[in-house]
């Protein structure tokens, strides 16, 4: 019997002993937990294309404020293809982010990356374009009609009332395009001589193609609005090399069009400050992480780069 209770006595602290050292499954787990829940959030960010300077600097600046913020950003290169941002933001969705900012290649067909956002309950904020449709919680960009208007202005005063110009379109779609554009038509269709507005596609190779058919058809042109500065400097490549002299006008204020301006070849641009754009995206996705009220839009303000 004393061997018998002895045994016993063995088992029971060989239980106890396991009990003690053993982890539970809850601990096991706990390690798992989404990095929300201590604090920490991350961002997507698809960009139409890094192949523009504006974009690179504006990527730069979301990125330089998520350091600030420890926030862990995601950036992906739609490439200016409609149908690769929606992957992009499909990929994005699958990572499991907890906000998506867009840069849509075109304001229309992003509205399918939108929605399917909105179909995972992930907040979606727009930056520099907008989207035509979807539930987007705020964006973030610049006044583009304004922009615009002191453009076609700042044309008007350079080469005088009732003078041909020409305009070279963003992507057809983008809202960036269309704001620009009605901005500047805003002022010339009662100042200047609109002879032909022609796409480039936010292009410089283009802006440069399109610009020597203007050229060739247009004897009597003054002036170019170009809705980037991608085109602007393009469209002065081919301006210089037939030797004409033809006031040119760009649009986001980019190194190279700054550049430019002080050395007198380009007339002016309108400055967007990427930078501030981006830092401002990331900072609106922080604050609506964190429980705080967001605004619809965000506006930044935009300036006059001259001689």
């Amino acid at each position: 019997m004393k061997k018998l209770g002895l045994l016993m006595a063995l088992a029971v602290l060989s239980l106890l002993v396991i009990a003690c050292t053993t982890e539970s499954p809850v601990n096991d787990t706990s390690n798992n937990t989404a990095g929300n829940d201590d604090g920490d959030f991350t961002v997507g960010f698809s960009i139409s294309t890094l192949n523009n300077p504006f974009f690179v600097t504006l990527q730069e600046g979301a990125e330089e404020k998520a350091d600030e913020l420890g926030i862990q950003l995601n950036v992906v290169d739609a490439q200016d293809d409609n149908s690769k941002q929606v992957n992009d933001v499909e990929d994005l969705i699958q990572q499991g982010v907890d906000v998506i900012l867009i840069n849509p290649t075109d304001s229309s067909a992003v509205v399918s990356a939108v929605e399917l956002a909105n179909a995972e309950n992930i907040p979606v904020i727009t930056v520099d374009r907008g989207a035509d449709g979807g539930e987007v919680v705020a964006h973030i960009a610049s006044d583009n009609i304004a922009g615009g208007e002191m453009a076609g202005e700042l044309l008007v005063e350079l080469v005088g009332e009732g003078a041909e110009v020409a305009e070279l379109e963003g992507i057809p779609g983008s809202s960036a395009a269309r704001e620009r554009g009605e901005g500047f038509n805003n002022i010339a269709t009662e100042s200047l001589d609109v002879v032909t507005s022609q796409t480039a596609n936010f292009d410089r190779a283009e802006g440069l193609s399109v610009m020597e058919n203007i050229l060739q058809g247009n004897p009597d042109i003054e002036g170019v609005f170009a809705h980037n500065d991608e085109m602007a400097l393009g469209a002065l490549e081919a301006i210089e090399a037939s030797g004409r002299d033809v006031v040119v006008i760009g649009f986001d204020a980019t190194d190279d069009a700054v550049t430019a301006v002080e050395n007198g070849r380009l007339a002016g641009t309108v400055a967007q400050q990427p930078i501030m754009i981006g830092e401002s995206a990331v900072q609106a996705a922080f604050d609506l992480l964190s429980g705080e009220d967001v605004e619809d839009f965000i506006p930044v303000d935009l300036e006059l780069v001259t001689e």
